[in-house]
C-alpha cells in the first residue's frame, strides 16, 4: 500500500539507530505518513547480523525501539520519551540483504507516559517482528547532556514523495 510521505524526522551525529556519523549504526531515516504513522527506514551492515544473512534480533528491537518512541514527535514535536517497557515478538527472521522497514504508531498518550506499537515490514507485506512500548515523557534536559541542539538537526538527504508500506 502506498502512503504519501508528510515529514521527515531530525537525525543525529552520533546515535546509534539514526547517526549519518556513527560507522556503526543503522543510519535509520524517519518519515511521517498521512495516516499518522511513522515509518523508519536503514539498510543493515553485515556488523548488524546474528545468524549468517540475519538481523540480529537487538538491531530489530532498537529499530522497533526507536520508531515508536519517536512516533509521538508527529502529534508533538517538543514531546521526548524513555522507554519504560518494551515487549518484542519475533515472527520470522529479517534479511540482511535488504532495506528495512519499520512502522509505529501511538495508541495511548497521557501527560506522563505514552504507549505505542509497531512492526517490522518485509518486501512481502508480512510482519517479521512486532512489539509494544510504554515511554516516559520527559525534558530534554533531563534525557541528554551537552549541547542537544548541536547533535539534532534536519535530515537534508532527499525525502520521498510516497513509499510503499
Amino acid at each position: 500500500m502506498k502512503q504519501r510521505v508528510v515529514g521527515a524526522q531530525n537525525i543525529s551525529r552520533m546515535c546509534v539507530v539514526c547517526g549519518v556519523q556513527n560507522d556503526a549504526g543503522l543510519h535509520a531515516r524517519f518519515y511521517e505518513l498521512e495516516d499518522g504513522t511513522l515509518l523508519g527506514v536503514f539498510t543493515p551492515l553485515d556488523q548488524h547480523q546474528s545468524y549468517p544473512g540475519r538481523l540480529h534480533g537487538g538491531i530489530a528491537s532498537t529499530i522497533l525501539d526507536e520508531t515508536i518512541g519517536r512516533a509521538i514527535n508527529i502529534r508533538d514535536h517538543n514531546a521526548w520519551g524513555v522507554t519504560v517497557e518494551l515487549s518484542v515478538r519475533f515472527r520470522k527472521p529479517v534479511p540482511l540483504d535488504s532495506e528495512v522497514r519499520a512502522i509505529g504508531r501511538i495508541t495511548k498518550d497521557s501527560s506522563r507516559l505514552f504507549e505505542g506499537t509497531g512492526e517490522i515490514v518485509l518486501e512481502d507485506g508480512s510482519v517479521a517482528v512486532e512489539a509494544s512500548g510504554r515511554y516516559m515523557k520527559m525534558p530534554i534536559e533531563r534525557i541528554a547532556d551537552g549541547d542537544f541542539d548541536a547533535e539534532w538537526f534536519v535530515d537534508e538527504r532527499h525525502r520521498p514523495d510516497e513509499v510503499e508500506i
